[in-house]
């Protein structure tokens, strides 16, 4: 099955409250590990429209079913999950490593 990209729409509560706050440290690292795994290609935070927006590259909705159930905010969010028909990106250019 060939791999595509999937759009999770997360939506914040209206208060965030200590239990919520406390929980992103543990939301970063394993923010980091989807990316280190080529799971996650985008992330985007915006508080003052209480939004969280991911990018997912999985196999079928369910498996980022999985991977959103593993993210330690998700219970403090509803979540909507959509199939990108396309997904263009910018990715920065890395600079050549030279062997001199």
């Amino acid at each position: 099955m060939a791999k595509s990209y999937f759009m999770v729409d997360f939506t914040l509560p209206p208060v965030l409250d200590d239990a919520f706050v406390s929980t992103i440290p543990n939301q970063r690292v394993a923010v980091n590990k989807l990316f280190a795994a080529g799971k996650l290609v985008n992330y985007a935070l915006a508080f003052e429209n209480s939004k969280l927006w991911a990018v997912f590259i999985a196999n079928s909705e369910m498996e980022v079913m999985d991977f959103i159930a593993d993210l330690p905010l998700t219970e403090f969010m509803d979540a909507r999950i959509s199939v990108l028909n396309f997904y263009n990106a910018v990715f920065p250019q890395m600079p050549a490593f030279s062997v001199n």
